[in-house]
């Protein structure tokens, strides 16, 4: 069971690698404005920037959230692609150690809903990659808050085992 403790530590690595590759795709291709750019205009003229290279001016729409950096072609497959390998490892990580926790102990209340609350993050962690700010703004609200709770729930079953 040793070798399973890698599946949490290549999700992070996975996910936050994955988010950064998609904001710099959106970036290059001009579909959200670069962090260390705080300036931000009211309207700007025409485009002035190159293609492989940085917008020059950025309104208030190109704030580079992580949901709208995944919102365009091509960066948007790429962050479906994301979400949906997330959440596989996601149901993987809390199957595996629901059933870790079952043969320890006797069958739990807690560990229950550790893996109820970790499968509902999972199935919003897809709602999210597939279904980006663009095409409709719902989910992305409803997964945020989904996972402040569940995350909360998820981190800290284990004190109460």
């Amino acid at each position: 069971m040793t070798a399973w403790v890698i599946l949490p530590v290549s999700l992070a690595a996975f996910c936050i690698a994955g988010i950064w590759i998609v904001y710099a795709m959106a970036v290059m291709n001009h579909h959200v404005c670069p962090v260390e750019n705080w300036l931000y205009n009211e309207t700007c003229s025409g485009e002035t920037s190159k293609r492989g290279y940085p917008k020059s001016c950025c309104t208030i729409q190109d704030i580079p959230l992580v949901s709208k950096c995944g919102s365009y072609p091509p960066e948007s497959c790429l962050f479906s692609l994301i979400g949906n390998v997330g959440a596989f490892m996601v149901i993987l990580i809390c199957g595996l150690r629901y059933g870790q926790i079952l043969e320890k102990c006797r069958p739990t209340w807690i560990n229950s809903g550790a893996l109820i609350a970790g499968c509902i993050n999972a199935i919003g962690l897809v709602m999210v990659g597939n279904f980006q700010v663009r095409s409709c703004s719902i989910f992305p609200v409803f997964q945020e808050y989904q996972k402040i709770i569940f995350n909360g729930c998820l981190s800290h079953k284990d004190h109460f085992l």
